[in-house]
């Protein structure tokens, strides 16, 4: 069988990490399998679009790898498409559906909606449109239901759930899943201003646009009985299904916005690789083998399978996101840190730094950041003089004593042709033998004379990077402007 799938998001913000997953496992699915991956917006609540989502959906898929086979560049006879400019297909099927009594006009008020279902709560029963009392055709009969339709009177179309069957499916995730026909309500399929429920076009999108595996996440799976119902009053066979782990929180509680950054984008403007973002998504709910964590795309795609996706929800661990990205910041060619870095220390100000100096300062921090984007704050003084310092650190290490041993070092320092980290090592720990002190000492001064900071990479490889000159300059700076600090 010839494997299609969809990734069928709606435009109602900035594409979530969820959908970002959903996406990438259809991807993942259909490349496994040799198949089709298609891009599909499902528009139908014209209430919640937010403007330029589509674009984002686009934008962000194609940063993150993912490739939809019939894309607006390739067209093709189904999408990327909106199911807004589809509304006719709709209420042809839904018609198709009433002339085959599967589904039925209804002509209830909002009023009275609300009635029947304060009527049923105060009865104890789980709020559900009853048939037999409301104003639809079959309580009307025909005669007054025609008279309704020809004087344009408002309603809807209903599915006509049947209520002794259970509905059965399976799912590739959870297995066999059975629910009871009196729990699904009669749900709307055509809404009064003609427009159709995400549950019809979703059914009929998936017909017409041969579909054979749905897989999204576990919250659409109360509406699955209903799209099974809907395929068998159709006639049509039903795609298989695979429902995905939620995504939860450090708390086991659902991922929201809640909880800070959660939209893809925020985590490319926050500077994380696209390689590594798609990494640690794959993983949520799924991994291919306990030994190893780090994967590329072509790995994900040779060993995708659905059947050993968890049941259980995925914890969104941040930490882990920081820890994945930080490994392929170290394991990076250089030239593709270079394409990262750039536009980064642009933004930061820093304009006119080289991008051998630029390589040179992420290689010295690299170890002790997780995102390019670090480097201008973690290593700021690496671009320009130091403006602020530690105040702990500095009364902790800025003494009297400490100022003259700097102060004596000095010219020691002023000696070597050869400005090396080895060499300007090699010098500061002679003159602490010297004096029967640890090298330590001299270490944190130098430190806080030359960064500011009680935390940086390796002192001695900072210096040489630096270059002599601008660090003998800091020194006799920082010497002049605190002498008189004690």
């Amino acid at each position: 069988m010839s494997v299609r799938v969809r990734f069928a998001p709606s435009p109602t913000g900035y594409l979530h990490v969820g959908g970002l997953r959903t996406a990438l496992y259809n991807y993942l699915f259909a490349r496994h399998h040799g198949g089709v991956c298609v891009l599909r917006i499902e528009d139908t609540d014209r209430t919640r679009l937010v403007e330029d989502a589509v674009e984002n959906i686009i934008s962000i898929s194609r940063w993150a790898g993912i490739e939809y086979d019939e894309s607006p560049e390739k067209g093709g006879p189904y999408g990327p498409y909106t199911q807004s400019e589809r509304f006719d297909l709709y209420r042809e099927h839904a018609q198709k559906l009433i002339d085959n009594g599967t589904a039925y006009y209804a002509f209830d008020t909002s009023d009275e909606l609300d009635s029947m279902r304060i009527r049923q709560q105060a009865a104890g029963l789980a709020p559900k449109y009853d048939r037999s009392t409301m104003r639809n055709q079959y309580t009307l009969g025909a005669e007054e239901t025609a008279r309704l339709l020809k004087e344009n009177a408002p309603h809807v179309i209903r599915l006509k759930v049947p209520l002794t069957a259970d509905v059965r499916f399976h799912d590739m995730i959870r297995g066999d899943l059975v629910f009871g026909g009196r729990d699904i309500d009669d749900q709307i399929l055509l809404k009064s201003d003609g427009f159709p429920t995400y549950h019809l076009a979703n059914v009929v999108d998936d017909y017409s646009m041969k579909i054979t595996h749905v897989i999204r996440g576990e919250e659409w799976l109360p509406s699955t009985p209903k799209h099974v119902l809907l395929y068998e009053a159709f006639g049509w066979p039903v795609p298989q299904f695979a429902h995905l782990p939620l995504l939860l929180d450090v708390n086991k509680k659902k991922l929201s916005k809640r909880d800070g950054d959660v939209s893809v984008e925020d985590f490319r403007t926050a500077g994380y690789f696209k390689e590594a973002l798609v990494n640690f998504v794959a993983l949520l709910g799924w991994n291919p083998t306990a030994d190893r964590e780090i994967f590329s795309m072509d790995e994900l795609i040779q060993l995708f399978s659905l059947e050993k996706a968890n049941k259980a929800g995925a914890v969104f661990d941040r930490q882990k996101l920081e820890w994945m990205n930080s490994q392929y910041l170290r394991s990076m060619p250089d030239e593709e840190l270079l394409k990262e870095l750039t536009p980064v220390m642009d933004e930061a100000g820093f304009k006119n730094v080289t991008p051998e100096y630029a390589l040179k300062v992420l290689h010295l921090v690299r170890e002790r950041i997780t995102k390019v984007n670090d480097v201008p704050r973690f290593a700021d003084y690496m671009f320009g003089p130091v403006t602020t310092v530690e105040e702990e650190y500095f009364k902790k290490h800025w003494t009297a004593e400490t100022a003259r041993r700097v102060e004596n070092l000095l010219p020691k320092l002023e000696n070597p042709d050869n400005w090396k980290s080895a060499e300007i090592e090699a010098i500061v720990k002679a003159e602490a033998t010297e004096l029967g002190i640890k090298p330590v000492a001299f270490i944190h001064a130098l430190r806080l004379i030359i960064t500011g900071k009680s935390v940086g990479a390796t002192l001695f490889d900072t210096m040489e990077i630096l270059g002599k000159q601008e660090c003998l300059q800091r020194i006799q700076h920082f010497s002049t402007e605190n002498s008189d600090k004690f």
